[in-house]
């Protein structure tokens, strides 16, 4: 069902089965696939929604970057299927740089929560209340980020971590760790393993001792990061070998232990 006061433009593809309610607008170059539920007052436009999403009252999608680079170049912002954004939940589009922000399937985006441009985030995550992402910010499924946590732009969160709540993650945080913000101006820390994550998501428990093995030659051993990282590329893990491929491929450098 389309309520009548909804504004549709004239470009916009909306399948069977979709529903939007009062006062939205579909702006330009949106595709909205079937089984999805567009609440009231909600704005989207350059944005393509995958099948079967809920997007509650006031969320505004595919709107342009906040980026003063921006020179109204073509991009977009993709939402996966089965994803939830809550209300007054916003996702920018991507920049010249990118083209396009992603979130990936079954995300769920809490009230007032935040995707910057050209983030790329994974399927499974979670925002909680007020959680922001800077432009160009990588998270990997499974990743859980608490309330009003801000991730800084160029910032990578790996898969299947979860994030304390009120945290400042402005540096690479390790893929199966957990983070809280350390005494000192709030910035995220390693505090150990997301185990129960782990076990979740079915994992062997092989693999997590591999991990916690890895955990604890990098951060426990002394040994200096790139003495840990030759001595992690023996294992044959699969999980440490993704590990200390994140590590290798960070630009920001990784976050560590607190005291």
């Amino acid at each position: 069902m389309i309520h009548k006061t909804a504004i549709i433009d004239k470009t916009a593809v909306i399948e069977d089965n979709v529903s939007i309610g009062a006062y939205s607008v579909i702006g330009e170059g949106v595709i909205i696939k079937s089984g999805t539920a567009v609440g009231s007052n909600v704005y989207i436009e350059y944005a393509e929604i995958g099948k079967n999403c809920k997007i509650f009252h006031s969320a505004s999608i595919g709107t342009a970057p906040q980026d003063l680079s921006y020179k109204d170049e073509p991009s977009k912002a993709y939402i996966g299927e089965g994803t939830t954004l809550r209300e007054f939940v916003t996702v920018n589009r991507g920049t010249a740089k990118t083209g396009k922000t992603v979130v990936g399937k079954n995300c769920f985006f809490m009230v007032s929560t935040h995707v910057g441009h050209d983030c790329k985030v994974g399927d499974n995550v979670i925002l909680t209340n007020s959680s922001s992402l800077g432009g160009h910010v990588e998270v990997g499924d499974n990743a859980f980020i608490s309330g009003m946590c801000g991730v800084h732009q160029f910032t990578r969160v790996g898969r299947d971590t979860m994030t304390a709540g009120t945290t400042i993650i402005t540096m690479d945080t390790l893929p199966f760790t957990l983070c809280y913000g350390g005494s000192v101006g709030n910035r995220a820390v390693i505090n150990g393993l997301n185990l129960v994550g782990m076990k979740r998501r079915g994992m062997m428990p092989e693999d997590i001792e591999a991990i916690k093995n890895a955990y604890r030659i990098l951060f426990m051993s002394k040994l200096l990061l790139k003495d840990s990282l030759c001595e992690l590329e023996k294992s044959a893990s699969p999980y440490v070998k993704e590990m200390v491929d994140f590590i290798k491929t960070s630009k920001r450098g990784i976050a560590r232990p607190g005291n």
